[in-house]
């Protein structure tokens, strides 16, 4: 049943566009032409921004930026193992995935080191992606206090999931 949800979504979607007067092979174009222009937009700053997240990992600048900041972590109970997820999450959703391996990897799902890696990858965001791809996508050049804010936000999603991991499974 799973493998016809596909199929019934798209047809009733097409059903639904021609219904409504709709020329649904024209609106599907000029969607894909859209999504170019964005990818065309975007790309660039993914391109320098990429490179930058594996330099950080392979230099061995970020596993020395966390041994230095583990005694306030532990302070504010974040687990320090779990540090490199603050900085590469913001960054890259595929390099903070990897790193969540390794810690799985590592110390097990089931840990509570585990457990605050995976609350950790479901409540924040790829701050510096999202803000390239959509004001990219909305040609807006001045971010403001939009990165500060985003930020701040993700390091509260940090402190809650890492609170919130040790409140029911600590």
């Amino acid at each position: 049943m799973s493998g016809l949800a596909l199929p019934l979504i798209l047809g009733l979607c097409l059903l639904w566009g021609r219904f409504r007067g709709v020329e649904v092979f024209s609106a599907l174009t000029d969607g894909a032409k859209a999504g170019l222009r964005t990818l065309t937009g975007v790309f660039p700053a993914l391109c320098a921004l990429l490179p930058v997240v594996y330099m950080l990992r392979a230099s061995g600048a970020l596993e020395a930026l966390i041994h230095a900041l583990a005694p306030v972590l532990e302070a504010l109970g974040i687990p320090p193992e779990t540090a490199g997820l603050l900085f590469l999450r913001p960054m890259s959703g595929s390099g903070a995935l990897a790193l969540g391996g390794e810690i799985f990897a590592q110390y097990g799902p089931d840990s509570l080191i585990g457990r605050t890696a995976a609350v950790m990858l479901g409540s924040t965001e790829t701050t510096f992606y999202v803000l390239a791809v959509y004001f990219g996508a909305a040609g807006i050049r001045r971010s403001g206090h939009a990165l500060p804010a985003a930020l701040c936000a993700d390091l509260a999603a940090f402190l809650a999931a890492a609170f919130t991991a040790r409140l029911f499974f600590g």
